[in-house]
């Protein structure tokens, strides 16, 4: 089955795929539909994120990537409508980034953005 996925510097030695960080956990999202993935783009470029590109891909390979490095995945079904907070991010980027350089993984935990803190921020754009 092939997925649609956000791409950072598609097709150089620095690309990176769209991640959020959740629990901390980092959670790789996966789009069925291209519209929603390229919303979501445009919501990420409304809230000053680099740009990324919508790129297809087979689910296969997304999965096999996040189980080497200890991520998770998940899916964003076509009509996909959130129940928690925590779905809201799947469809909502959070407020807050990585730096570029900070794409390996090497954060400090003081840059980290508390779950409360993404609720508060998502509730004040209802």
């Amino acid at each position: 089955m092939n997925i649609f996925v956000l791409l950072y510097n598609s097709g150089t030695d620095k690309e990176g795929i769209h991640s959020i960080e959740l629990k901390g956990r980092t959670i790789v999202l996966m789009f069925e539909d291209k519209d929603d993935a390229t919303r979501y783009c445009g919501l990420l470029e409304a809230q000053d994120f680099p740009l990324p590109t919508v790129e297809m891909i087979d689910i296969e390979e997304i999965k096999d990537f996040c189980t080497k490095l200890d991520y998770e995945c998940k899916l964003v079904e076509k009509n996909f409508v959130p129940k928690t907070a925590e779905d809201r991010l799947l469809i909502t980027p959070p407020v807050k980034n990585l730096e570029v350089e900070d794409w390996g993984g090497d954060n400090n935990d003081e840059d980290k953005i508390d779950i409360n803190t993404i609720k508060e921020n998502l509730e004040k754009l209802l």
